[in-house]
């Protein structure tokens, strides 16, 4: 009963909360209308916690992803201001936030450096980057509405985001779960040199999933852009604390200590339902920060209450 609790408490935790803002605002929270919107609300920070969790699946953090954020709006918009066709103006800025990710990812691999250090610095690299792009302004105009359908709308009665994350979870359980890549990530956040004994290249290895990160961060910067239709230099501020938040949370669902991809999606739901029950219920915004942060610390004491028992 304990290993059941243990395993599987995280998603009851998700359940009960649900169940508890359903009683207290039935007709504004416990509807299916809701129910749907807040999938649509937690999109853009679970692909942000997806990415994430490919990192923390090699025992790593990558700091740099809220700016990578940043960058994937402003830098879309910049270039969408130069004339450069939508689909390949998506490619460049994932090619770019790809680049970002891999230089990260080398110098954590290759040399060993912390990733808090690698990735604050680089993240700081960045940050300055997208203020240059946008001369510190929050930049409007130039859109194009294909753009702008790609984060708007629904489709058979689901929202495009909802859609976007049930493509990107897919994509990244399969890579983490079911085939040798995933294997070989799990294998180094678990031991590193064995790993590397064992014959499994951890540079490359690592740089990938790097990249993955960065670019699902800068793909939710685009996304987030043509769904406002603007992009802010500080617009992925919020997403550092809150996507590793539902990592952390994930890390106690399913697979204890592990970072896996439906755990993350349960910790990102918990989130974002408390955030929209919140508001309903009329709670002050601020309120919410103090509850994240709280989250974090419960997720920690969870898991080390579980190994010390």
């Amino acid at each position: 009963m304990t290993g059941l609790a243990r395993q599987y408490g995280t998603l009851i935790a998700l359940i009960v909360i649900i169940v508890a803002f359903s009683i207290a605002s039935p007709g504004a929270f416990g509807t299916a209308s809701n129910l749907i919107n807040i999938t649509q609300q937690m999109a853009l920070l679970a692909i942000v916690a997806i990415g994430a969790t490919m990192v923390m699946a090699v025992g790593e953090f990558d700091l740099s992803t809220a700016a990578l954020v940043s960058f994937g709006g402003i830098f879309i918009v910049f270039l969408f201001k130069l004339g450069v066709p939508t689909p390949l103006a998506c490619l460049i800025v994932l090619a770019a936030a790809g680049c970002f990710g891999a230089v990260s990812g080398y110098i954590v691999a290759k040399f060993e450096v912390l990733s808090f250090i690698a990735t604050l610095a680089a993240g700081t690299i960045i940050g300055g980057v997208t203020f240059w792009l946008s001369d510190g302004a929050t930049l409007f105009g130039d859109i194009p509405a294909g753009f702008r359908d790609l984060a708007r709308g629904h489709a058979l009665g689901i929202p495009t985001l909802t859609w976007w994350l049930i493509g990107v979870a897919i994509v990244v359980w399969l890579l983490l779960d079911k085939v040798e890549f995933g294997r070989r990530l799990y294998a180094i956040g678990g031991n590193r040199e064995a790993s590397r004994l064992a014959g499994v290249r951890i540079v490359p290895n690592t740089m990938v999933a790097f990249i993955l990160c960065a670019m699902l961060a800068a793909l939710v910067g685009m996304l987030l852009t043509g769904r406002i239709g603007s992009a802010s230099p500080t617009g992925g501020g919020g997403y550092l604390l809150s996507a590793y938040a539902a990592v952390f949370l994930g890390m106690t669902a399913f697979r204890e200590g592990e970072a896996n991809v439906p755990g993350t999606l349960v910790g990102a739901g918990i989130i974002a339902v408390i955030g929209n029950g919140l508001t309903i219920l009329g709670v002050s915004t601020f309120l919410q920060d103090i509850i994240t942060g709280a989250i974090i610390l419960a997720a920690v004491l969870v898991r080390r209450i579980g190994k010390g028992a």
